[in-house]
């Protein structure tokens, strides 16, 4: 059984829009650094404050808080590395970092750097079996001790599992106490409505290549009462918090995917949300044994992202999984790390209760604005040989075994 390519990992990237390709191919033609003062430096310059404000208003911003980068990564780091130098240097208690065990390895690895190397000392916070931060054990943890609290994360939405994170209490709790909060808000944005103005947050990261911009560009929000320490020097670039040469290109593409993401959402995740539960009831009819993670949203309330559905399947790994259906034209995705090869269970699941067996069985879909029923239709058609050959594959992890379980596929 063969299939035309279907692409159901949007979470890790997502096709251009039309009028992202169109305002970034205009301006890959023109000419200017946006920090020169003759007349194609300003014409830059424009592109760029043009852009800015069109992010912002998507992102319920102002637009002096859009800070640009090169993505979610270096957003994050930004974020956690500048708050936590200019807190501890005001004062040296604040050493404390609480993070949640869900959260991206964007903001782990970060938060881990600061321990190694800056004295920093994580609190990690535990989630529930569907992935969300359990807010009494954070409330105590402030309560503890909120002096030597230097910062907060808490992801707006897992990128794994979709699961919404409380972030308006967390921000409560926190605020209370003068104590900032940063968000990874990088699946959330245009995926969710939300508002960095009404949300309390001292710094939200966000990234183009998410929402249908290019590859390479993303924002970090920063209050504009919030103080931080750059990470990078040079040439005093975005408020001297990120020196480097402007991309104007990037930037409009970024700023166009943005605005026409943002534009009707709630009719865009009604289909979306729509789509994900067809595809749930599918995979659920083809393999019973298949378990959904994640918190659900039977009534499209928000409590999940629109587009993600997240499964383990027993007696497989999940790598194994994706390359039969990647075989067969389905493009999926694990949302785990591999390493040389090495297949590494979800941290996620295993935060959230599963098994480290349970937990290499993942599998993840997602939907983006090019998704259709029939890509949903073709990936539910798929499943049943797919699930059967990565089963008699087994779980060793050896993805030349997959070439040998079934009838005749090989990579």
């Amino acid at each position: 059984m063969s299939f035309s390519p279907v692409y159901l990992d949007h979470a890790a990237t997502t096709p251009m829009s039309g009028a992202a390709l169109a305002a970034m191919t205009h301006e890959l033609a023109q000419t200017g650094n946006p920090s020169s003062l003759h007349g194609a430096g300003r014409r830059a310059h424009r592109v760029m404050e043009e852009s800015r404000e069109r992010i912002a208003a998507a992102a319920g911003a102002h637009a002096s808080e859009v800070i640009f980068t090169s993505g979610g990564t270096e957003s994050d780091n930004l974020a956690l590395k500048g708050l936590y130098w200019n807190r501890n240097a005001a004062d040296p208690r604040r050493t404390r970092i609480l993070v949640p065990v869900i959260e991206h390895h964007a903001v782990l690895d970060t938060a881990e750097w600061l321990e190694t190397h800056e004295g920093a000392r994580i609190t990690w916070l535990p989630v529930d079996t569907d992935g969300v931060i359990d807010l009494q054990v954070l409330a105590t943890e402030i309560a503890r001790d909120p002096e030597s609290i230097a910062l907060i994360t808490a992801m707006w939405a897992n990128n794994e599992v979709g699961s919404v994170q409380p972030v308006a209490e967390v921000v409560a709790l926190a605020d209370a106490r003068g104590i900032p909060v940063h968000a990874d808000a990088v699946q959330a944005f245009t995926a969710l409505p939300l508002s960095f103005a009404e949300s309390g947050l001292a710094t939200m990261a966000i990234s183009g290549h998410k929402v249908g911009g290019p590859v390479g560009i993303g924002a970090l929000l920063v209050r504009r009462d919030v103080v931080l320490t750059p990470v990078q020097h040079g040439g005093g670039h975005e408020r001297a918090l990120r020196s480097g040469t402007l991309n104007a290109a990037a930037a409009a593409g970024f700023a166009a995917a943005a605005e026409e993401a943002v534009k009707d959402l709630a009719l865009k995740n009604e289909r979306l949300a729509t789509l994900r539960d067809a595809l749930i009831a599918g995979v659920r009819a083809q393999v019973p044994e298949a378990v959904s993670n994640g918190t659900a949203d039977p009534n499209h309330i928000g409590t999940r992202l629109p587009g993600n559905a997240h499964f383990t399947f027993p007696g497989c790994e999940g790598d194994s999984l994706l390359f039969v259906l990647d075989m067969l034209g389905v493009h999926s995705s694990t949302g785990s790390a591999c390493t040389a090869g090495v297949p590494r269970p979800s941290h996620v699941l295993l935060a959230m209760g599963r098994d480290e067996q349970t937990a290499r069985g993942a599998q993840r879909f997602t939907l983006g604005h090019t998704s259709s029923t029939a890509d949903v239709e073709k990936l539910v058609a798929a499943l049943p040989e797919a699930y059967q050959r990565a089963r008699k594959a087994g779980m060793a992890g050896d993805i030349s075994s997959i070439q040998t379980a079934g009838t005749g596929f090989t990579r």
